[in-house]
């Protein structure tokens, strides 16, 4: 009886302590309203955030210091990966390449929502589709790949190629709608408009933010119930309608949209591929890491492979998988993504199989002194357009704002922006008017060829675009009579590296040994593409640096 008091009492006062959280949560601290309460106003507040749901097929990667470079010897004497500290924030990424089947499945996307057929979208698909001529040999029998290694189910696991890095980027902007997509049909709070023919299916989360009712061409009976607004329903007010959107509209607030999906910077990627977690003890690292994985050596040590290649990677002139009956790699072109064990992170294909296009734009020194946190050259600052009634321009939505499209140096025709999305546009000087971080809406080169890094930097304007450039890269110019874009320029130039170069880490199936390293980097055009490049998404994490019960700070040795 004694017990049952004691239970009882316990039962009771963790109860008013429950009941007291949940009120503090709900009420303003500083002004003692309600939140989510009709009688102050319905104001949003959050529930408790207590770590975000980890995207489909991709892990969490705590974030922290680490040394940015290469750590071993530098063979080729380029002093292109000097070691910098660094410090990164935590994030998701992929636990392997973009696949084939994935990839598909967004050109299939993209062909039904923008149907080639029609004169105004006859550009987009085929924008989407990566280069299959990629594989073609002047001296190699290769036709079966270039036909059949994006299509065919043997390869459908295997990771696409053939993607520049601008077709890598539209699809991290489509994944990210995709995904929101479908948790607001997991909600009620859309209808599933993925099995209806009639609606046209282009969804943009940030218009989903700005105006939920300019989406699917402004057919507000997409909406099913939504969220609860906690309105009191009127006397004598009759009763909605089964199925009618009776609540509001998500919002940021509410944490269940997903943060947007994008390629990993540089310095991501490679804090990534060395998972330094794993040979870390307390605060310190033991050893340097080479590769993806532990030791110093590409073979496995363990018993039962013993011997095997711990990638895919091309061991020497003319052996791309060992002998027959023996296969040291198990294939001589990319292999099926997680055919090898993960590294300390649970990241498959680090090291070999594809190398991976990042979001930086390259330049041969990676600028610590300028930013050591979460460090990325690449930031063009935007803001959304607004029209004389104080609207978001939407693409597609008016004569003036129609889609727009760029022919690339190699010929391809590109989107800029997409029917259906918001326009966006760089900022202004008025825009970054006495800001200290920073002055200008494109920050490429900054501290690394402009105006202010150069000892023109008093010059106006005018005279300083008359100086030659730093990274002066061949450009591509106008035929005067066809006016085609392919003609090369043949000014003498000294540097291949432009604005357009970017990124790309890891070895490939075509690569030796030596860019196994993740510290190796190599640049590319944004618009070219190759049969050893794919790539990777990745994502924030919001809040807490780690949702992790942490261990003792100095554990007891016994």
């Amino acid at each position: 009886m004694k017990n049952l008091f004691k239970i009882t009492l316990l039962l009771l006062s963790t109860l008013l302590l429950y009941n007291c959280n949940s009120a503090s949560k709900s009420r303003s601290s500083l002004t003692g309203w309600n939140f989510n309460d009709p009688k102050y106003g319905s104001y949003i507040k959050g529930t408790s955030f207590e770590g975000q749901k980890t995207p489909e097929g991709m892990v969490a990667i705590e974030g922290g210091t680490f040394t940015m470079g290469q750590v071993q010897d530098d063979v080729m004497f380029d002093w292109n990966t000097t070691p910098q500290q660094m410090h990164i924030r935590s994030f998701y990424m992929d636990e392997a390449e973009v696949t084939n089947s994935e990839y598909l499945l967004y050109l299939q996307v993209t062909k039904d929502v923008f149907p080639p057929e029609e004169e105004k979208y006859k550009n987009i698909y085929n924008a989407a589709l990566p280069d299959t001529l990629v594989w073609r040999s002047s001296l190699g029998n290769t036709e079966l790949l270039s036909e059949n290694y994006l299509r065919h189910p043997a390869y459908s696991d295997y990771p696409v190629v053939g993607v520049s890095w601008l077709q890598a980027v539209q699809y991290c902007k489509w994944r990210t709608s995709a995904v929101n997509l479908k948790n607001l049909i997991d909600r009620g709070v859309l209808s599933n408009v993925l099995g209806n023919d009639t609606i046209r299916n282009f969804f943009d989360t940030d218009l989903y933010l700005e105006d939920p009712y300019r989406l699917f061409d402004g057919d507000s009976t997409v909406y099913k119930r939504g969220l609860p607004d906690n309105k009191i329903r009127k006397r004598g007010e009759p009763r909605p309608a089964r199925g009618a959107f009776t609540g509001r509209q998500v919002t940021s607030q509410d944490g269940i949209l997903t943060q947007k999906f994008r390629l990993p910077t540089e310095a991501e990627w490679e804090y990534a591929a060395k998972a330094n977690a794993e040979n870390r003890e307390y605060n310190n690292l033991r050893g340097r890491k080479k590769y993806a994985w532990n030791g110093k050596y590409t073979r496995d040590k363990s018993t039962r492979y013993k011997g095997d290649q711990l990638a895919n990677f091309k061991q020497r002139k003319g052996n791309y998988s060992g002998l027959a009956g023996w296969s040291d790699d198990g294939s001589d072109i990319p292999i099926r993504v997680k055919s090898y064990p993960p590294n300390g992170y649970g990241l498959y294909d680090m090291s070999g199989n594809v190398a991976e296009w990042v979001a930086d734009v390259y330049r041969p020194i990676i600028d610590t002194e300028a930013n050591d946190f979460n460090y990325f050259r690449g930031n063009i600052f935007t803001k959304k357009l607004i029209d004389s009634t104080g609207q978001v321009v939407v693409i597609g939505q008016s004569a003036k704002a129609m889609a727009t499209f760029d022919t690339l140096p190699n010929g391809k025709i590109v989107p800029i922006e997409l029917p259906g999305e918001i326009k966006y546009v760089p900022i202004t000087r008025d825009d970054a008017f006495m800001r200290r971080n920073y002055k200008v809406a494109s920050n490429l080169n900054k501290k690394d060829g402009d105006k202010s890094s150069s000892r023109f930097f008093d010059n106006e304007d005018d005279q300083f675009n008359r100086q030659p450039r730093m990274y002066n890269s061949p450009i591509n110019t106008k035929d005067s009579i066809t006016g085609k874009l392919n003609q090369y320029d043949v000014r003498k130039r000294t540097t291949l590296i432009s604005n357009k170069s970017r990124v790309h880490k890891g070895g490939s199936w075509q690569d030796r040994e030596f860019w196994l390293d993740p510290a190796q980097r190599r640049n590319l055009p944004e618009y070219m593409s190759t049969n050893f490049i794919g790539f990777r998404c990745a994502t924030d994490i919001v809040g807490a640096l780690s949702y992790k019960k942490r261990k003792a700070r100095n554990p007891s040795r016994e």
